[in-house]
């Protein structure tokens, strides 16, 4: 499983080492020789757009059946597919959302037009404002927040205006509501790798933001129902089940047993490799949905009823090994010890987030991996 951001591509730029390692990888008639799949905590794309993307870069045909993005696991929330739902993100989110499964999307832009007088953060934009209010607008269930938003400081003051009045912004209730509505939250990345010398901003930044201005506002802890992507084993499950239907493809008989994870963050794909490890490790006598349903719940969450689909529940590995390499965020004079996992998630423990292996790109990961498995 390779990780993207930092280990394959810098930005629009593909890492030479990842070109020499799909050579690798693939036969003389470009089919893989081991299964392979794409985990990443982008959400901008569809999967298939994905796939044509990491196809054209590698020079290796991808297929949208070997990309797992960090909004993949939310066809599994099937609670909320029917609900009116806020969506925040970029790129073509009600389509990704439809693929999910959603059937009811609203964005906020779509906020921002129903009720102008909300947004009035620019200055230049409240000149020529409109004051008719959409007085019809429906009221909103639940919030996902799937990418972080191109205009920030607008998704800010909506998502916190949606949870503070229970999703109905016309008419507010008198109190507080508290809990407030369902809140999922797709990519925990605190920071990522483009093409810039230093690691960006990433949607968990935005998360930071939103929890503290809650926070600060109500004098209340935001409540996320769920949090998916890398580190999640909800993510890494979903996976790994993706990887035992690629190997199929392949012919291979057998389940996967070990699964080698490449990334670059510590925070989120050595710690998630190494806590889906854990996790396989403890349900080694046997696994149930129930376990990995209980993964992403009663951590301060709400809970959460999933409905897992039959390729979420297919047999899974044994083992999952990482590696991180030292392309992207990751350098040997970055502070290992900082913790940024979000609110509500897992204390980081400091044995998940060492790695298995650390090498220095990924041609030298996948030179290793047939090494350990004495595989040529």
């Amino acid at each position: 499983m390779f990780d993207i951001d930092g280990v394959i591509v810098r930005g629009t730029e593909v890492l030479p080492a990842a070109i020499e390692s799909f050579k690798k990888l693939v036969d003389s008639y470009g089919k893989f020789r081991v299964p392979v799949i794409f985990v990443t905590n982008a959400g901008n794309n569809l999967r298939c757009q994905k796939a044509q993307k990491l196809t054209d870069l590698l020079g290796v045909k991808i297929s949208q059946e070997q990309v797992v993005m960090a909004h993949s696991p939310l066809k599994m929330f099937k609670l909320f597919h029917d609900k009116r739902v806020l969506v925040s993100g970029q790129g073509p989110i009600r389509e990704i959302s439809k693929n999910l499964g959603f059937t009811n999307v609203c964005t906020v832009e779509d906020i921002r037009k129903a009720f102008p007088v909300l947004d009035v953060v620019d200055q230049k934009k409240r000149e020529n404002m409109s004051r008719k209010i959409d007085e019809k607008f429906p009221h909103i269930e639940a919030v996902v927040l799937m990418q972080e938003p191109a205009e920030w400081d607008s998704a800010l003051q909506l998502i916190i205006d949606v949870l503070m009045t229970d999703g109905k912004l016309l008419n507010p209730p008198a109190k507080l509501p508290y809990p407030h509505i369902p809140l999922l939250a797709c990519n925990m990345d605190l920071q990522w790798m483009a093409e810039a010398w230093m690691p960006r901003f990433g949607h968990g930044a935005f998360l930071v933001c939103l929890e503290e201005l809650y926070k600060k506002i109500t004098g209340r802890d935001m409540i996320y129902t769920a949090l998916i992507g890398k580190p999640s084993e909800l993510t890494m499950h979903h996976a790994d089940n993706m990887c035992q239907l690629h190997a199929r493809s392949l012919g291979v008989q057998s389940s996967v047993k070990r699964i080698y994870f490449v990334g670059d963050n510590l925070n989120t794909d050595i710690f998630g490799a190494n806590l889906y490890h854990r996790y396989l490790t403890r349900q080694r006598s046997g696994r149930s949905v129930a376990g990995i349903a209980a993964a992403i719940t009663g951590r301060g969450a709400q809970t959460c009823e999933l409905e897992m689909e039959n390729e979420d529940v297919n047999v899974s590995a044994e083992e999952c090994h990482s590696i991180l390499v030292q392309t992207g965020v990751y350098n040997a004079s970055s502070d290992t010890f900082s913790n940024h996992s979000p609110r509500d998630f897992l204390p980081v423990e400091g044995g998940l987030r060492e790695p298995a292996f650390c090498v220095p790109d990924v041609l030298r990961a996948v030179e290793l991996v047939f090494q350990q498995e004495k595989f040529y």
